[in-house]
């Protein structure tokens, strides 16, 4: 009964020995010094791009931030915020492109990838760690705001 065993196993382990093979082989395929700058190329492309519509957005943000005043520049704060937060995005997004285009196996691009995915995530918490603590200043000083217009308006009735 073993030797049947080892037999059936040796048979099932020789036809997929190539695809075995194969397998080992992909993952230390080289990609092609074209492929990867074409990549940057296009990462480059799209990286000016978005300098340019960060630009733009910076100056859509001065020219509303001059027309109002008091909370709404508040509103226009967290907006620039936001831009920014979205193009630091954006320029993260591209650099790991180019990171990933320089990758020249599969194992090196997966390592650059979770590396990548690693330090956004870092980003991200401490983002909201920010926002957090942001709006919870922007709470306690509209409500000390209204607890002094309270008593201006208490004081001059009474």
């Amino acid at each position: 009964m073993t030797t049947e065993t080892n037999t059936v196993f040796n048979t099932f382990k020789d036809a997929f020995a190539p695809v075995t093979e194969a397998f080992k082989n992909f993952q230390n395929l080289e990609v092609p010094e074209a492929a990867r700058e074409f990549v940057k190329k296009q990462a480059e492309t799209a990286k000016e791009r978005a300098a340019d519509f960060y630009a733009g957005s910076e100056k859509a943000s001065e020219v509303l931030e001059s027309a109002v005043t008091g909370s709404v520049s508040e509103v226009a704060k967290i907006g620039r915020n936001i831009q920014q937060a979205i193009y630091q995005d954006a320029e993260a997004f591209f650099a790991g492109v180019d990171k990933l285009a320089s990758a020249k196996s599969i194992n090196e691009a997966v390592q650059i990838q979770s590396d990548l995915l690693r330090a956004h995530g870092e980003t991200l918490v401490s983002r909201a760690k920010a926002s957090t603590e942001y709006l919870g200043k922007l709470v306690t000083e509209g409500a000390k705001s209204a607890q002094d217009n309270f008593a201006k308006v208490y004081n001059k009735t009474a």
